[in-house]
């Protein structure tokens, strides 16, 4: 099974506007307002979609005078890639379980 803390990351992506934010802010800072701006949607719509980002730990946002800059966490994402990238190798050690069941189903039909 996927680890639990890969799943707010995979749902927080999982949102164009969120994920065009992420590539947004991985080439610069930026607060609520300019970001709003630069993707082309309201300040209320950005704070949201950045409190998702928040809570999946994937943008931290660091006080610069007046106004908060927000950043992505990398290593956050990275993490996620890694995890995302043995996928393959963890099923491959599962047992063939379409073959079990169909196994199981014939026994019972044939017991019949």
């Amino acid at each position: 099974m996927l680890n639990s803390d890969l799943l707010p990351i995979l749902k927080a992506l999982a949102h164009e506007t969120r994920l065009h934010m992420l590539e947004v802010l991985l080439s610069k800072q930026l607060c609520v307002g300019a970001l709003a701006h630069n993707l082309g949607i309201s300040e209320g719509a950005a704070s949201q979609h950045l409190q998702v980002l928040r809570k999946a730990g994937l943008v931290i946002g660091e006080k610069h005078g007046y106004w908060t800059h927000y950043k992505v966490q990398t290593q956050r994402l990275q993490e996620a890639a890694e995890k995302l990238s043995i996928l393959p190798q963890r099923v491959l050690g599962l047992r063939d379980l379409n073959s079990e069941v169909s196994k199981s189903f014939i026994n019972q039909k044939g017991g019949e």
